[in-house]
């Protein structure tokens, strides 16, 4: 009768690996999942551009800049002397486009009009006199567009945001070579 001793003994200890093992799988899945959350917050500021001041990529830019004969040149004129603020960051210009009114499109005839104030933030602010040598191309280029508007074109957020993206191909256009960086909208009114 001492053969059944044994293989109580051994069920046991079958028993203890399958827990351990468990507890190693459970593990394993835990340490796998916070690597993978590190790795997607990682990979999300280093796309956001939060690690820039950290890897030092700024400086990187900075330092390859000169290097503008092997680019074209819209990066030589990318990488004239831009005046940098005390973090190293290049500084913006802003001219302001003299207040438009412009009398919008209607399908009924009636008299609805948009007014206007916008800036323009430059990417170099030595080209503030080469933009404002050709403003009256900038806001004819505006006014031509902003005359086939219709009200329902400048509704909500989207209507807005294309209407600025259009302004902002016209003038880039209109500027070319200056880089116009973004149209701010200082107001807008439509009666």
């Amino acid at each position: 009768m001492s053969e059944p001793a044994p293989e109580t003994a051994v069920e046991e200890t079958l028993d203890e690996p399958k827990a351990d093992s468990g507890k190693k799988r459970k593990m394993l899945i835990i340490i796998g999942g916070a690597v993978a959350l590190l790795i997607a917050v990682g990979a999300g500021l280093y796309f956001t551009g939060m690690l820039d001041g950290v890897l030092g990529k700024k400086e990187h830019v900075a330092a390859e800049g000169g290097e503008a004969g092997e680019h074209g040149a819209e990066d030589a004129h990318e990488s004239e002397d831009v005046p940098l603020d005390s973090h190293g960051v290049p500084m913006s210009a802003f001219v302001p486009i003299p207040d438009m009114i412009v009398s919008l499109n209607t399908a009924d005839g009636s008299a609805r009009y948009l007014r206007l104030k916008v800036q323009l933030q430059l990417v170099n602010p030595m080209d503030v006199p080469k933009v404002e040598a050709i403003m009256p191309v900038v806001i004819d280029q505006f006014q031509t567009y902003l005359r086939e508007m219709r009200v329902e074109d400048l509704r909500g957020s989207k209507g807005l945001h294309r209407l600025q993206m259009e302004l902002l191909t016209r003038v880039n256009t209109a500027a070319a070579p200056v880089k116009v960086k973004d149209v701010l909208f200082q107001e807008i009114l439509i009666q």
